[in-house]
């Protein structure tokens, strides 16, 4: 980054040695145009010419140098001269190197030469000739140097102003690149500088947002794929050495089928653009789906030592994306699942009022901070950041949920119940068939409380999707 001190030096060097070159220019150009006929000083030139022409013409070259020395008492600073045919009628010396000078149209850029004016002109047979010393014309050069001083030191002023920002600029960018992804500049400057340092700053945080993103994708989605993984080996071990083949086969394929929707609803959460009418749509029972749900995770349930209850009242069934639907619910579920106490109760209302499906999940565990209930439908939220097997998922599951739900124009939010959390789940009835058909309540129960339980059935788990 020294070149840029150097280079900012050098051109505010430059502008300050082309300033002071064009100042000695425009003063002699401003001298020069000082004689010119019609001026004051031009006036005067002229009178003067008329002065020595008679004195020289009434007392020769005496009277002359004697008007010369007067007039040099008023002017000390200046040189006179009065020629004929370009030599000195008082000395008798040859001016006419001076009266070419005069003729020069280029002379106004010779700074270091004297100003010389012939009057009437350096053409005429007699010429009055005024020579300006260049020490007169750089009268106020001293002043003027000084001033380049204190114009130096704040040019040097200038070039760290921007050199230093860039700096800090290029050392945090470097940082990012080797792999400091929390490197940041944090200007604070209003100018164009500072807004490339936030333009970056923003760019850091979303390239660090999508990596973090990407790491932790790959992580949920090992962390994900284990329970089904182990409920297939399982089934697998059931189909080589259960008499009942058939019934053995037929879970491995229900397995293999829950393990494709899983790996399916996991590529669906990192897709931006998702549009539901791209999806097939069918008609998909609420009840039907709730209730199905309720039978797959009642070995969860018996698992953790707690149960299921539906508490269920219309039939309703929309038109919907069954796969997309069924593991929106079934994340919430076995979320509530998860956190449930031994011995409590999961607790699956669905029903339908102001033209809306709901479906509503409830459990009576620890619940969530106030403030993190809006967080936990964020991908890769979790209110414990733990990974190990006793802390629950991975922050995946309810922000599946809520992708799916908004897909189908809906909403889920989460409330605490005090005790527990309820998730609850609305639906539009745009394009729903509702038909009222109150059903007796469901009960799935754990052996805790008195139902047989096959323990073959109670397959080696990982925990559930969970995000609380």
């Amino acid at each position: 980054m020294r070149s840029v001190y150097i280079k900012a030096l050098l051109l505010s060097f430059g502008i300050l040695i082309f300033a002071l070159a064009g100042f000695l220019v425009i003063s002699r150009t401003m001298t020069y145009r000082s004689f010119a006929q019609g001026t004051r000083i031009g006036r005067n030139a002229a009178m003067q010419f008329e002065e020595g022409s008679l004195e020289y013409e009434n007392g020769g070259p005496k009277a002359l140098s004697s008007y010369l020395d007067w007039q040099r008492s008023f002017y000390p600073r200046l040189h006179f001269y009065f020629t004929r045919k370009g030599r000195d009628l008082v000395t008798g010396a040859d001016r006419s190197p001076l009266l070419r000078m005069a003729q020069s149209r280029w002379s106004f850029l010779a700074v270091t030469s004297p100003i010389i004016v012939a009057v009437p002109s350096s053409k005429s047979v007699d010429a009055f000739i005024i020579e300006v010393p260049p020490e007169n014309v750089m009268f106020y050069l001293d002043y003027y140097l000084l001033l380049l001083g204190a114009i130096t030191i704040l040019c040097w002023g200038l070039a760290m102003q921007f050199a230093s920002p860039l700096n800090q600029l290029a050392e945090t960018v470097r940082r990012f690149g080797v792999g400091d992804l929390s490197a940041r500049v944090y200007s604070r400057r209003r100018d164009g500088i500072g807004d490339v340092a936030r333009a970056f700053d923003q760019m850091a945080a979303r390239v660090e947002k999508l990596l973090s993103a990407e790491r932790r994708l790959l992580q949920d989605i090992s962390h994900e794929l284990r329970s089904p993984l182990a409920r297939l080996s399982f089934a697998a071990e059931l189909a080589r050495t259960s008499p009942d083949r058939e019934a053995a086969a037929m879970r491995v394929n229900k397995e293999i089928d829950q393990l494709t929707d899983l790996v399916q609803s996991l590529l669906c959460v990192t897709r931006e653009d998702g549009d539901l009418s791209n999806r097939k749509l069918e008609p998909v029972a609420l009840d039907t789906l709730v209730n199905q749900l309720l039978e797959d995770c009642e070995i969860e349930a018996a698992a953790r030592g707690c149960r299921l209850v539906s508490m269920g009242s219309n039939h309703v069934q929309l038109l919907a994306d069954p796969v997309l639907l069924h593991r929106a619910v079934e994340n919430i579920l076995r979320n509530a699942i998860w956190h449930a106490p031994p011995g409590s109760t999961v607790e699956v209302a669905l029903g339908s009022t102001d033209g809306k499906a709901s479906v509503t999940v409830r459990d009576y565990g620890p619940g969530v901070p106030a403030e993190a209930l809006a967080q936990i439908f964020k991908p890769f939220f979790r209110v414990d950041s733990s990974r190990n097997a006793d802390s629950g998922g991975v922050g995946l599951g309810l922000a599946i949920t809520q992708r799916a739900i908004n897909l189908h124009h809906g909403q889920v939010w989460a409330e605490n119940a005090e005790p527990g959390l309820r998730v609850s789940v609305e639906l539009p009835l745009d394009r729903l068939s509702v038909k009222s058909r109150w059903a007796p309540s469901v009960v799935h129960a754990s052996s805790d409380h008195g139902d047989t339980i096959d323990p073959a059935a109670i397959y080696e788990l990982q925990p559930p999707t969970t995000d609380h």
